[in-house]
Formats: structure tokens, C-alpha cells, sequence
């Protein structure tokens, strides 16, 4: 069953029945997706909420001078959508690639919103889900503002512990607002000290 992995998430939350179950079955897509493959472009409007099977995606944006930088990353178990895209149905700042393949399960706003009012425990599940992702994003806000390099870095590590190593140093130094180059030395740093 395509739903299996994601009503096993949901239940980490709470309980479904089987009509529960197999409403939210009907309601989602599956979708494979292949590494550097986008989900998302900054000209388009988000137009589902995104759950990880198995893979990694990355959520960035462009500055000015077409530099990338990192936002968001979501591994197995994970959700990524662009939130003000999705809700206002207009094109957001975000872009939503595969890091590596990936699988997805979707959920397109309309079938979301049926999902709520004929299973209103989902409604309280995504309310938790968007607060930690609000959570998530304050905390990387403060991170940024406050935390030196290497900070960032084990903060990074304590909040993605698969990724350090499936990621290349590019996409980490990215999210963290350094060079490459000065992660590598962080690294070095670190099993120094060790």
C-alpha cells in the first residue's frame, strides 16, 4: 500500500481507523523522483504538501547574484512544502529539489482540505507538523544570527544526523552560509579535538 509509510507517521501522533486509512489512501499520490530533479521552481505555485519515503530534498532560494542557498532539508519521514505558495496560491521565493532519488508521497491542497473536515484528527496532526516546522525555521533563524560557524555545523549534525555524511559539502556549506572550503576546516577542527 503506497499510504503505509505515511499513515505510519501519522500514527506516531495518533491512532486511524481503517476508513481513516484508506480515505487518506485515495486522497495522496506517490511519485518517484530522480536526483537534481526539481518538485518546485520559484515561478510555480506549491501545490502539495511533500512527504519523504526515502530520499533527500533540499528547499532553496536565489539571491541576486544567482547564488543557491539552503533553507531546508527533508530526509526520510520529513515534510517540505513551500507554505506561503501552497496557501496562497501563488508563486513563492522557494525552490524544491532532489538531492539524491527520491521517493514522495503528495497531497494536493484540495484533497488536504477534504482530508480535514471528513477526518478532523488530520486537521490537529498538520497544525503539530506546520508548529515544528515553525520551530525548526526560528530556530535556524537564531542559529544564524548568533552561533558561530562551527555551531551552525553541530547544530546541523543534531538536527540532520543522517546527512553530514549523504550530503556533499556544497549543499551543507550552503545551508550554513559558508564556503566549502572553510566546512572542510571545521571537519578538520572537529576530529582534532577528538
Amino acid at each position: 500500500m503506497q499510504a503505509k509509510p505515511l499513515i505510519q507517521h501519522f500514527e506516531t501522533y495518533l491512532p486511524f481507523e481503517v476508513e481513516e486509512k484508506q480515505l487518506i489512501h485515495e486522497r495522496i499520490s506517490f511519485r518517484k523522483v530522480k536526483r537534481r530533479e526539481h518538485l518546485l521552481r520559484t515561478v510555480e505555485i506549491c501545490r502539495h504538501y511533500t512527504f519523504v519515503v526515502k530520499g533527500v530534498l533540499r528547499m532553496y532560494g536565489i539571491d541576486g547574484n544567482g547564488k543557491e542557498h539552503n533553507i531546508l532539508f527533508a530526509s526520510e519521514n520529513e515534510w517540505l512544502s513551500d507554505i506561503s505558495s501552497f496557501h496562497a496560491t501563488q508563486p513563492g521565493e522557494s525552490n524544491i529539489q532532489a538531492l539524491e532519488p527520491t521517493e514522495v508521497i503528495q497531497i494536493e491542497q484540495q484533497d488536504l482540505y477534504y482530508l480535514y473536515i471528513n477526518i478532523p484528527k488530520l486537521d490537529r496532526i498538520f497544525k503539530v507538523i506546520t508548529e515544528e516546522k515553525y520551530v525548526e525555521l526560528q530556530n535556524r533563524v537564531f542559529q544564524s544570527i548568533s552561533s558561530t560557524a562551527q555551531e551552525r555545523y553541530l547544530y546541523f549534525l543534531s538536527k540532520y544526523p543522517s546527512l553530514g555524511s549523504r550530503l556533499p559539502n556544497t549543499q551543507i556549506a550552503s545551508y550554513l552560509g559558508i564556503t566549502p572550503e572553510f566546512l572542510s576546516m571545521i571537519r578538520k577542527e572537529l576530529v582534532a579535538k577528538k
